[in-house]
Parts: C-alpha cells; structure tokens; sequence
C-alpha cells in the first residue's frame, strides 16, 4: 500500500535524521571535537584565572577581556574556512598500542609520519607567537590545541580513530569512546563552564606549583598511560555508565585542570 504524499514525506525525513545521526557518531569528524565546548571553555577559565596580571593584560587586548574563554572554540569552528582547511590534523596525535617510554616521548620532537600533527603544529604555532605575540591567529589556535593536547581520545589508537571506531551505549544514545571522552563526561557532570572551572581550582588548586614543574614528558606519558587505562577498562566493562563516570571522574578532572594550568603557563612566559 503506497502512503499519502505526507505520510512518505515523513517516512523520508526520519530515514534521513537517522542516517545523519549514525553519520555523526561514526564520522572520524568526532576525532577533531576534543573535550567539546564546555571543556574547551572550562579550560580556558581555569587558564585565565592563573595569568598573571601583565599576561591577563596583553591577551585582553588582543581578544577582549575573558577573549581566551570566548574563543576557545574557535579552531574547531573555522575548520571550513579555505583558509584552514588542512588544519584538521592539528587537533589530535594518535599512538599504536604498546609503545615503550622512549617510544612516546619520541614523538614530541620526532613526528610521526601518520595520525594527526598536534605536537608539530603547537611547536609551530608557539615558536610564531614568540616572534610574533600579535598574530591572534596563532593565539587562538594554541589556547585550543593546548586543551586537545589533554583530551586522552587525541592521543589514542591510530588503529580505531582515536576511539571513533569503538561504538558505545552512552546512557542509551548510541555513541563512541571518543565522543564519551569529548563531551559525555563532561555533560554528565551538568556544570556550567565557570561552575566547572571554579570547582576544579577549588579542588585541585594544590596541585598547581606540581603540575606547572611536570616536564611535556612526563604529561605525555600520564596522557599515555591514562588513554591505556581507557581501553582496558572498557574491555571488561559492565556498560553500567554511571560506573563508568565514577570509575574515571577524577581523572577527567585533573586533565581539565592540568590543560588550563599549563595554557597559563605558556601565555604568562608569552605575555607576561
């Protein structure tokens, strides 16, 4: 029995809601959208609440006052400008894995040949703001890609995307592990941004001067180890996400923190 032109309209567009919906959760697109907005924002505050005043200064002038939270997301919403099209690979750096200390730490000055340029391109892009501390450009791009540097998911697996590729039941919506670590955790929580940041510096903030002394080897290799800890945890995982959340809520805070921690440290040794 063939429908009434509206009845196979509507058939039509919720075969195509659908299939955009299963096109969003597989895309490798979700491997360039790190810890999603709020977390690139809570970061941002985290930052700016630890610039020191003469930095605090300078990147007001440049971005307006509170400009570093505004557009923390920027380099994910200018991936379509023609200018920045090949910047999509600057978000992430993914890792086989089994890799050896050495073997990790090598990819910070020895860059891979395969999976994402975000440790080449923040060195590119923070050597650019030491010549030139106005080029806004490169300012943005750094306050974000400090953050994408934290997001476990952006140093995972090259082999699955980054996550991408392991599908997940996120409190019944279909998802993956990448996009849970984006933005699912972080939504779970059900903080505003300045709420967020605000409870990290009060929880955390006795970790500063250690996190500020971290060597980039060392972050890497908690990164690392952190994103090992990931994958073993969901191959024997219930599926029980409130568990899930509780199993891994304090480590998603510290990266959080720890990202906004040492963004202010470089934009203080840029600016201040």
């Amino acid at each position: 029995m063939i429908g009434t032109p509206l009845s196979n309209y509507k058939m039509m567009m919720k075969k195509i809601q659908i299939i955009l919906v299963l096109a969003i959760v597989c895309s490798p697109f979700q491997q360039l959208m790190a810890w999603g907005k709020i977390g690139h924002r809570v970061i941002a505050q985290v930052a700016y609440d630890n610039l020191n005043c003469k930095a605090r200064r300078n990147v007001d002038k440049l971005l307006g006052k509170q400009g570093i939270v505004y557009y923390a997301n920027w380099a994910d919403e200018i991936k379509s400008d023609t200018i920045y099209r090949n910047s999509y690979d600057w978000h992430y750096q993914d890792f086989n894995p089994g890799m050896t200390d050495s073997e990790v730490v090598a990819t910070l000055s020895n860059y891979p040949a395969e999976g994402g340029n975000l440790f080449r391109a923040m060195d590119s892009l923070i050597d650019e703001l030491h010549r030139n501390r106005k080029n806004v450009d490169a300012l943005c791009f750094v306050i974000h890609l400090m953050g994408d540097r934290f997001c476990p998911m952006h140093t995972a697996h090259l082999d699955d995307l980054g996550g991408n590729k392991v599908y997940v039941e996120w409190f019944k919506q279909p998802s993956n592990m990448h996009s849970v670590w984006d933005d699912g955790l972080i939504k779970y929580r059900e903080y505003s941004y300045s709420e967020y940041a605000a409870m990290l510096e009060n929880t955390l903030g006795s970790q500063a001067k250690q996190i500020r002394q971290m060597s980039q080897e060392e972050i890497l290799l908690h990164n690392y180890e952190l994103c090992n800890q990931i994958y073993e945890y969901h191959a024997t995982w219930d599926k029980n996400c409130y568990k899930y959340a509780y199993h891994f809520t304090s480590q998603l805070d510290w990266q959080l923190y720890a990202a906004g921690i040492r963004l202010a440290m470089l934009l203080n040794e840029i600016y201040g």
